[in-house]
């Protein structure tokens, strides 16, 4: 009987400690999610062509994360840790000496300072004001210049502040952001040194030797074969980086307008992201080889280097008026943008650069296509002479959504300094459980480029095809399957800057193929499924 009245006991009691812990959760609104996101991939000419006879590349990788948010009256607060690697880059049981890849993805709050809505809040100048910093993704319009590039496995943060207003209608964002890589003491300056910097390096000899401190290297491959004198000068101009790729912002300010008038929209974005100077170095010696670099932080008492920041500034507006509706007739969603680039790139070059797109999307019950054309600029060879960079960089936007899913342009592998015309057509049926996509695109020079002969190249660099279906197994489970194919012509290798002549470009295989298949589990922790009752 003791038993009995003790196991009742301990019943009772996780009873009431559930039901007091769903209370506490639905009145402070905890939430708690996962993502697992496994994608196995077959590479052969993604991101850049191959040499003829090359084999594919094939790897799985995987994200894991936990998202964990909190809200209480004025106060949101949120966090997510994940863990991106790929199978195999550890052993099955690993070393102290192996680097892990657990990282913060996301770790901010949220404060609010007017709201009109909330009885609470004494302040209701505005609709909506709050204040919100940390570590968080930050997402505009399409994500063309402003997303958090969710492809990637590793995505993007910001460490920053985001003031954010609301009112009639109107949302203004004001952003800021700071970095810096060191608070280690006898600091005396705050020099940002850009990077994610290896151990080793190799020299002008191609050995192996540590990384002098406080140089970024040209190149990850090393000196040797990159470099023509102990200044640091390149042989060949590398096709120009882009999306923060070659170099991380020491600080930016953003300003975000949008107002939506019944079915149109209107935003208007200007950034200033500003770059640390930076000066050609080498240590070492012509006995012991060279490491070539760029310094950003002063070498010493003498150094005179005026280091200081490039300011780059981006500025423009989007429409995005809608007609119809998908049952009737059809919708038609239109959207026009232009943006301008100013002041001064990474590397000091004055920029006047430019990006505009147009495209309008005709959605019929389960069915839309949408026809478009994106410009962005590019540098001529005369621009380059002068010092001046032309080409256009669409900031810290999602790449691989606008320009080929095989990021030939404007991704970690860089793009053609002569910039990019991309007339497309995408097509899609969508249906409750699944969709099913097909992107067509043509891609060009918008400026003319030059061989190393001086010998000018034709414009037209190739074509992608990429074909996407995508199933929803259950509310918490997806399968995506991809391919991918890019023909491209002679001058692509030329404009990616992997030839320097007719024989190099020769090498490579003019046709890329690319194919993936990725499993997303999103399990919502607290979310439990609805029982229907007999009546």
């Amino acid at each position: 009987m003791y038993k009995n009245v003790r196991y009742k006991f301990i019943i009772f009691a996780v009873i009431l400690i559930s039901g007091t812990l769903q209370i506490n959760i639905a009145k402070a609104q905890f939430s708690l999610a996962g993502q697992l996101r496994i994608r196995g991939e077959a590479r052969d000419g993604y991101g850049n062509l191959v040499p003829k006879g090359a084999k594919s590349a094939d790897f799985i990788s995987q994200r894991t994360r936990l998202n964990f948010g909190y809200k209480w009256d004025l106060l949101t607060f949120g966090v997510s840790v994940q863990d991106i690697r790929v199978w195999g880059a550890d052993a099955s049981t690993i070393s102290a000496a192996d680097g892990n890849r657990l990282m913060l993805h996301e770790g901010w709050a949220e404060l609010t300072l007017a709201n009109k809505a909330d009885t609470n809040v004494k302040f209701k100048l505005l609709d909506l004001l709050t204040f919100k910093i940390g570590r968080q993704e930050l997402i505009y319009d399409d994500s063309r210049l402003i997303g958090n590039l969710d492809w990637l496995q590793q995505a993007r943060q910001h460490d920053m502040a985001l003031l954010k207003a609301v009112h009639h209608g109107w949302q203004v964002d004001l952003g800021f952001a700071y970095n810096q890589n060191t608070d280690a003491n006898g600091v005396t300056n705050s020099n940002y040194l850009p990077g994610n910097l290896p151990a080793y390096i190799k020299n002008s000899l191609g050995t192996l030797v540590p990384l002098p401190a406080g140089i970024v290297p040209l190149t990850a491959a090393g000196s040797a074969a990159n470099n023509s004198s102990k200044t640091g000068t390149p042989l060949f101009t590398n096709p120009a980086g882009t999306n923060g790729a070659t170099q991380n912002y020491k600080s930016f300010t953003s300003l975000y307008i949008s107002k939506k008038f019944d079915q149109t929209k209107m935003s208007i974005l200007v950034f200033n992201d500003n770059f640390g100077k930076y000066r050609l170095d080498s240590v070492g010696s012509a006995a012991a080889g060279y490491v070539y670099g760029r310094r950003f932080v002063p070498n010493g008492a003498t150094d005179t280097y005026n280091y200081g920041v490039n300011k780059r500034y981006t500025y423009g507006l989007m429409l995005s008026p809608t007609f119809g509706n998908a049952s009737g007739f059809g919708k038609i969603a239109i959207q026009a943008a232009y943006y301008r680039q100013s002041g001064n790139d990474r590397d000091g070059k004055t920029m006047s650069a430019y990006h505009y797109t147009v495209a309008a999307t005709y959605q019929k019950d389960l069915f839309s296509v949408t026809p478009g054309y994106d410009v962005l600029s590019g540098t001529t060879v005369a621009d380059q002479a002068l010092g001046k960079n032309n080409s256009f960089d669409p900031l810290y936007g999602t790449p691989h959504k606008f320009w080929g899913y095989m990021d030939y342009f404007y991704a970690g592998t860089g793009s053609p300094k002569g910039g990019l015309n991309n007339p497309y057509v995408k097509f899609k049926y969508t249906a409750n459980t699944f969709a099913l996509g097909l992107d067509l695109h043509s891609f060009s020079l918008n400026k003319d480029m030059k061989k190393a002969d001086g010998t000018t190249i034709s414009k037209n660099l190739g074509k992608e095809a990429d074909l996407q279906f995508s199933y929803n197994m259950n509310k918490f489970t997806n399968i995506e399957l991809a391919y991918s194919l890019m023909k491209a012509t002679d001058s692509m290798p030329f404009a990616k800057a992997q030839a320097v002549n007719d024989a190099t470009a020769a090498t490579f295989n003019k046709t890329g193929t690319w194919a993936y298949v990725m499993l997303k589990f999103t399990p919502d922790f607290f979310y439990s499924k609805p029982v229907a009752i007999k009546q």
